[in-house]
């Protein structure tokens, strides 16, 4: 009986990531059915769950291994396969080989991303992402195609589409620092704005979620580029790792 608590504890942060990783798989058959407004909406849900099992684990103090691992081939079949498929089948199914070219393109790149962040998180400097996250590049699919649910007229453009998806992918697997905000001093020291900033995006969504996922999505993407470009000669330390590696392997 003294285990329960303690199994327990170690269960519920793994719910999370079932959960999430339910949601990819219903968004898979959501947009193999056509309905592609709730197949990207409970891929949003799915990067709730994503984002809330790591802190339980934290909280609860039940990180493992076998946790991280589950994570990640949740993360590959909801924010890697699931988006994937949904931009396939709602912008690419008339381009034939293309179209799926673009679409596995994608995966690679998420799949790829995860592989690299798993091996390298003893490494990463905890203030950036070495690339763009895949929840986030999920997400930025996603918005579109809810924007071209609401505009119908943006499938039309597909060439647009077709830099749209292989510009998410490729910031992926590259190695532009994105904020993560987890030590950011200005976040510490103003959480009453922060919490106030928090429920007005989430008022946003909720009332203009075709809109706002894309908008806050391509937003983080674009304000990261630019910090990227502007402050290169200062953030070209933050993966200095890689040096050192290949110091120690010459040695």
């Amino acid at each position: 009986m003294i285990d329960h608590p303690k199994r327990l504890a170690f269960f519920l942060p793994n719910t999370f990531t079932a959960l999430n990783l339910a949601c990819g798989f219903g968004s898979v058959i959501m947009s193999w059915n056509g309905q592609f407004y709730n197949a990207g909406m409970i891929l949003l849900l799915g990067s709730i769950f994503d984002s809330v099992d790591g802190r339980v684990a934290r909280m609860t103090g039940t990180q493992s291994q076998f946790g991280e691992q589950f994570d990640s081939i949740s993360d590959v079949v909801s924010f890697g396969i699931a988006p994937a498929f949904l931009a396939y089948n709602c912008f690419f199914k008339d381009l034939g080989r293309l179209g799926m070219v673009i679409s596995f393109i994608y995966l690679l790149c998420g799949s790829l991303r995860l592989a690299r962040f798993n091996a390298n998180i003893e490494k990463v400097s905890s203030d950036y992402f070495q690339g763009l996250p895949i929840p986030t590049a999920a997400l930025g699919i996603v918005g579109y195609v809810l924007l071209s649910v609401e505009f119908e007229v943006i499938k039309d453009y597909t060439p647009i589409t077709i830099f749209y998806v292989l510009l998410y992918s490729l910031l992926m697997i590259s190695n532009i620092p994105f904020y993560s905000f987890k030590n950011s001093t200005w976040v510490k020291t103003h959480k009453k704005r922060v919490l106030a900033l928090i429920f007005l995006l989430l008022a946003l969504i909720f009332t203009y979620e075709q809109l706002m996922i894309g908008a806050i999505t391509g937003a983080y993407v674009l304000g990261g580029l630019v910090y990227f470009a502007t402050h290169k000669g200062a953030l070209e330390d933050v993966f200095s790792w890689k040096n050192e590696n290949e110091h120690d392997e010459e040695d």
